[in-house]
């Protein structure tokens, strides 16, 4: 691994899971570790029960923009986390690649997506601990 790895966080409309996990990434490594995400269809805007549920826990992603996933950024990842985008990621060799199986939070309540929210701060907390030795 470099000394800064990048992460890219891959979900269908870059709106919801993806954004999350992002913004759990920059809320526990802040600089150490650069977080991409992209969608394989974007959505328009931020999902805003994403928005609200991470403004609970103090992470603002209210200003992100739901971006289409591009190759360069899959090549220039150390690690790329899909979240039910299936085969629309592109696959290089040498790059640790997992798939995060979770609810997709478009059209749901805050509840579940407090409980997706919960979720991804785990997966994020166990990769960085992966991807940031002590």
């Amino acid at each position: 691994m470099p000394l800064r790895p990048t992460v890219l966080f891959v979900c269908v409309h870059n709106a919801g899971r993806s954004q999350m996990a992002a913004g759990w990434l920059r809320h526990f490594a802040g600089d150490r570790v650069e977080a991409l995400s992209g969608g394989s269809a974007p959505a328009e805007g931020i999902n805003p029960v994403a928005v609200a549920a991470m403004a609970e826990v103090g992470i603002d992603i209210s200003g992100n923009t739901p971006r289409i996933l591009a190759t360069e950024d899959v090549r220039a990842s150390d690690a790329v986390i899909t979240m039910g985008c299936g085969d629309a990621c592109p696959i290089f060799p040498g790059k640790r690649y997992e798939d995060w199986e979770l609810t997709d939070p478009a059209g749901q309540g805050i509840e579940t997506v407090r409980t997706v929210r919960d979720d991804i701060k785990a997966r994020v907390e166990a990769l960085l601990a992966d991807l940031l030795p002590a």
